[in-house]
């Protein structure tokens, strides 16, 4: 498998979380994980692949931090690099929100020339609008660990079959 690093924020823990069930489906050593709030963007010269999550919190804000990471990575030139995206959002309460992170972390990025990998469909999920959605799909993996946590394995296995097809390995 490719080099790959998975850089995450979170509040209260289940982004985290989210971040070591993927590290440990895909055998990623814990060094390889990292808080974005102690994170460098040289770390990610260590890397060809960057698995990038954020929870979604009040009417679309990214993690808190968040933003003070995408201002220093967003100037990068990732074109080496293949990133996809996780995240954590709320479709009942936020619906009109739903990992809306998401989808400001990949218009972002859009200019680093990375290659986004791991876009999922839309159809599998309850909500009412996102802005992480680009040409039909999820332009990552979203999850909902508030109302619909029972999804999350089956989810986050989906997503790494994507991700093993479209060049991880």
């Amino acid at each position: 498998m490719k080099k790959t690093g998975i850089f995450f924020g979170s509040t209260n823990g289940t982004t985290e979380s989210i971040a070591e069930q993927i590290a440990q489906k895909l055998n990623i050593d814990s060094a390889d994980v990292h808080n974005v709030s102690q994170a460098s963007p040289e770390d990610f010269g260590k890397y060809e692949v960057l698995l990038l999550g954020s929870s979604t919190w009040g009417s679309g804000d990214l993690q808190d931090d968040w933003y003070d990471f995408l201002p220093k990575i967003k100037t990068l030139d990732l074109s080496d690099k293949l990133v996809s995206l996780f995240g954590c959002g709320d479709s009942v309460s936020f619906g009109d929100t739903f990992c809306d992170a998401l989808g400001t972390i990949f218009n972002n990025l859009k200019e680093t020339h990375c290659k986004f990998i791991g876009f999922m469909d839309t159809e599998d999920y309850s909500f009412e609008y996102s802005t992480a959605i680009a040409d039909g799909k999820f332009v990552g993996l979203p999850l909902d660990e508030m109302n619909e946590d029972d999804r999350t394995t089956e989810r986050i296995d989906k997503w790494i079959a994507t991700l093993k097809k479209e060049g991880i390995e």
